[in-house]
């Protein structure tokens, strides 16, 4: 099916913006062609029923992708580049930023860093003693049912970079965003060795499908 001029959606995207557009429509812009059934809207929404809407989309994988008819390889990099511009916009936000008071942007580049991973991942956020990012690094990387985290190793990682203040961070891949019995007590490891070190630990943020739990702000550290 071929657009008339000016309804395509990348047209009405031009004139009247991106806002104006579905979830299918928007995709479709990136992915610009569909395949012998369906224009690329249709391959758009073929997608995100595959994927289970915008949010499975960002966790889908690669075969998972590929496993949609109308999906090769130059479309699958589309995807990826596109969610990995969102997350780096996300990290560029925080970056420099006073964390503290920027509570939502911090969220925000989390759930693009690890709403996504199909495996627990471990992230932490080093700050300095004005709690300005430092540096944003995956120490550690588990499977579906969760990941080993060893305080001397972010202890080390922390004296490495001067950091004085840290925030942790890991996915639930079930999506739910609740702590587990291991995730408070290894909170409460880690503060306790990095308390020794007179570094701060701000927040632990469980990321799971589309919200965030914060030990901080339920008053669990």
């Amino acid at each position: 099916m071929a657009w008339e001029p000016g309804e395509g959606p990348r047209d009405r995207l031009l004139s009247h913006g991106a806002a104006t557009l579905s979830d299918a429509e928007v995709l479709a812009v990136l992915l610009q062609t569909g395949y012998s059934r369906c224009n690329a809207v249709g391959l758009a929404r073929e997608l995100l029923e595959h994927c289970g809407g915008l949010t499975g989309l960002t966790r889908a994988d690669a075969s998972s992708l590929l496993a949609c008819p109308g999906v090769g390889n130059a479309k699958l990099a589309i995807l990826k580049a596109a969610m990995e511009l969102a997350r780096r916009q996300a990290l560029q936000e925080l970056d420099g930023s006073d964390v503290l008071s920027s509570p939502a942007a911090t969220r925000r580049f989390l759930q693009h860093h690890l709403g996504g991973r199909s495996r627990e991942v471990f992230t932490v956020i080093f700050l300095d003693n004005q709690h300005r990012v430092i540096r944003c690094e995956d120490l550690f990387l588990g499977t579906l049912d969760g990941a080993a985290v060893y305080p001397r190793e972010v202890a080390v990682r922390a004296l490495q970079y001067s950091a004085a203040a840290l925030i942790f961070a890991h996915n639930h891949p079930s999506g739910i965003a609740e702590p587990s019995a291991a995730d408070r007590r290894i909170t409460e490891r880690l503060c306790s060795a990095l308390g020794l070190l007179d570094i701060r630990v701000l927040d632990h943020i469980i990321v799971g499908r589309g919200r965030e739990f914060s030990f901080a702000e339920q008053g669990l550290l």
